[in-house]
């Protein structure tokens, strides 16, 4: 979904698109040294602009960094439900930590300016990684503005994303970034002897068509999503037995799961992702997980369907397996709930010859 524009200049302009994301099996074992397997989803993306300036410029979006409002209230209002962040500072800190990277390594980066703006249509607070996609996205453009595509490794990219957001203070793992630089369906290999002696994990890409139909449940207004994984963290770091094996089991759910994909094991891949719920349940407790973010599994679960969070919550993902006749209980069930549920797009792969260069 790459495409070179021109912009009102004449001169060339370079925009990319990077997809939410979810995570299928065995998130959130990335953070603990674990395996996952995530994929991009068509349905939504965030894309930014990077056109040639005089300066170096990053334009707020005209919505998501609203500094005008009507009254108070309005001001208010807007913070309630959209928080006080856009994406300016995301644009911001990658900028910060692609210029630190290309130094830290020796990359020569040339001297020409650019204006960065961005647009997304990935709802907020959903878990699927609209944050992350912002970040992706304008690092896509800076690497084919500054030309340097193939001297920083593809591997090497999500750590620069994830970077980005530590600088904002956002808390997150590695599996989310990965998912989003390399597009498609990936599983991906956090084990503590890579992480230590590579500084990354090991990304093998796979054939999205060995996914069965999926689907999407999501909130209009979802409840705050952000701070899932502190109290678990500290467990883990503290040698909690339960948090420990309970962590390894699910880094253990993605492994079964690539069998089950591969064998096209359909009744299998509703244990796990089933598993792969309760175990986060019972590790993380229903009051952090959120009443609303339990009802959207409950009511896949109501129909007989498989469901999971495909992030950290704020949104499902389902596996019907019985085919259309579920769905259509599904629809009916979310309906009542007040849920919304979309059939999944999966994204493909969007990797070039130069990022596949870039592997070396």
């Amino acid at each position: 979904m790459d495409q070179d524009l021109k912009s009102t200049t004449g001169t060339a302009a370079i925009e990319h698109r990077s997809f939410a994301r979810i995570g299928f099996l065995g998130n959130p074992s990335d953070v603990y040294f674990g395996r996952t397997i995530s994929f991009t989803i068509g349905n939504f993306w965030a894309s930014v602009k990077l056109e040639p300036s005089e300066h170096v410029i990053i334009k707020p979006h005209p919505f998501h960094d609203l500094v005008q409002f009507n009254s108070l209230d309005h001001l208010l209002n807007r913070l309630e439900n959209e928080g006080y962040y856009g994406g300016v500072r995301l644009l911001m800190a990658i900028c910060k930590v692609f210029r630190n990277h290309c130094k830290d390594n020796a990359i020569q980066l040339h001297q020409r300016n650019f204006t960065l703006s961005y647009d997304t249509n990935i709802p907020r607070q959903t878990g699927l990684s609209g944050s992350s996609a912002i970040v992706s996205a304008a690092l896509s453009c800076l690497l084919d503005f500054y030309n340097v595509r193939h001297l920083i490794k593809l591997q090497v990219r999500p750590n620069l994303v994830l970077n980005a957001e530590k600088e904002l203070g956002i808390v997150a793992g590695l599996q989310d970034r990965v998912a989003q630089v390399y597009g498609g369906l990936v599983h991906m290999d956090f084990s503590k002897e890579h992480m230590d002696k590579l500084g990354h994990g090991i990304y093998t890409p796979m054939d999205i068509t060995l996914l069965p139909p999926l689907h999407l449940i999501y909130a209009e207004n979802p409840s705050d999503s952000g701070k899932v994984h502190s109290r678990v963290r500290q467990r883990w770091l503290d040698g909690d037995e339960l948090i420990i094996t309970s962590m390894e089991e699910v880094g253990k759910l993605a492994e079964e799961g690539r069998t089950a994909l591969l064998e096209k094991d359909h009744s299998k891949l509703v244990q796990l992702m089933n598993r792969n719920f309760d175990l986060r349940r019972k590790m993380f407790g229903d009051e952090c997980l959120g009443a609303m973010n339990i009802e959207m599994v409950e009511v896949a679960r109501r129909v007989g369907a498989a469901s999971k969070f495909t992030g950290s919550g704020g949104a499902v993902v389902v596996f019907c397996p019985e085919g259309p006749s579920q769905v259509k209980l599904l629809e009916e069930e979310c309906k009542k709930s007040g849920f919304i549920l979309e059939p999944v797009k999966i994204a493909p792969s969007c990797l070039n010859d130069s990022d596949i260069q870039s592997l070396g």
